[in-house]
């Protein structure tokens, strides 16, 4: 990492190394400007926070800028911000079969749970190897 980036937050996508991977993908490719997760996890940035994003393998990967975060339920994430998360069919209902599965599987799910919803933009691309 550079001197300035050597002082930010580092996280990865997801919980395991291949969505780290998949998502970053995402990222790096511009289709992925937007993510959310559990508000129960606590708020995880504020708009204007740089972090630098990792690969799977820990490995520096990119510098992403959050530049909006709200506090909606579960069944509040409208299309557009389905959309803006690039997974899937990108759809609102497979954001929401998706998203659903993911949460139970982490044990944070119910139907009316709220959720820090972030959108971010793309700094910089710190390693052009992690591309896959």
């Amino acid at each position: 990492m550079s001197a300035d980036t050597a002082n930010l937050e580092t996280f990865a996508f997801g919980n395991t190394p291949q969505m780290a991977d998949d998502l970053g993908a995402l990222v790096v490719a511009g289709v992925k400007t937007a993510t959310c997760w559990a508000a129960s996890q606590g708020e995880q940035t504020h708009v204007g926070k740089r972090m630098v994003m990792l690969d799977g393998t820990g490995r520096p990967w990119a510098v992403i800028e959050t530049v909006e975060l709200a506090l909606r339920r579960f069944g509040e994430v409208d299309a557009a911000f389905a959309y803006d998360e690039g997974e899937g069919d990108r759809s609102l209902a497979d954001w929401r079969e998706g998203h659903e599965r993911y949460f139970k599987g982490e044990g944070t799910w119910s139907p009316g749970m709220p959720l820090c919803c972030e959108r971010f933009r793309l700094i910089e691309v710190l390693d052009q190897e992690a591309i896959r």
